[in-house]
């Protein structure tokens, strides 16, 4: 596993919420770009910005949690490894950005699928400039209406945006489960 962000000895995950994002794709500039937007980026929920940017920071208190944590493949199939490995460990990725096209190997959309027999959990976004699917067979094939789409190339707003909203939505559907991702059991409890 190639660890392609997080701030050098800080955790990458912080207050228990999981900012873990893999990155598929066949260019490594894309993943530089990934990183050097979101691996300093601060989560800040969107009531929190509007409120900010309407009020100011009165107590001048800066947001808490650090960059995401960022991981690339270069293939699909690399990339499906690399779930299969976080999940084994109960640290799921809470959202995958996956290319359109990466030649040779497995496109967006049949790596999306592969990754969702192993997690269905995961917030995924297809990051592509064009695609051999019309929209609407993608989401036929995958089977998520909520499929989010990242057009190349993407501006920092839209790509923190996308990140912040995927990765706030695992957290409120999945992180009372803890980092595994799964429930707690009754004996847990």
């Amino acid at each position: 596993m190639r660890t392609i962000g997080a701030p050098p000895g800080r955790p990458a995950i912080t207050s228990q919420k999981n900012r873990r994002i893999l990155v598929i794709d066949d260019t490594p500039g894309i993943h530089q770009d990934f990183r050097k937007v979101l691996a300093t980026a601060r989560s800040v929920s969107h009531l929190e910005a509007d409120e900010r940017a309407l009020f100011g920071d009165a107590d001048g208190a800066a947001p808490t949690n650090d960059g995401y944590e960022l991981d690339g493949a270069l293939q699909g199939q690399e990339g499906l490894e690399m779930v299969m490995r976080a999940s084994r460990a109960r640290r799921p990725y809470a959202l995958v950005f996956a290319d359109m096209r990466m030649p040779p190997g497995w496109d967006g959309v049949e790596t999306i699928e592969r990754i969702l027999q192993v997690t269905p959990r995961v917030e995924l976004c297809i990051c592509s400039a064009y695609s051999d699917y019309s929209w609407h067979e993608v989401i036929r094939r995958v089977g998520r209406p909520s499929l989010r789409l990242l057009r190349k190339p993407f501006d920092t707003f839209e790509l923190l945006s996308v990140a912040s909203e995927l990765t706030d939505k695992w957290h409120r559907m999945h992180g009372a489960a803890g980092p595994s991702g799964t429930p707690p059991t009754r004996s847990s409890r």
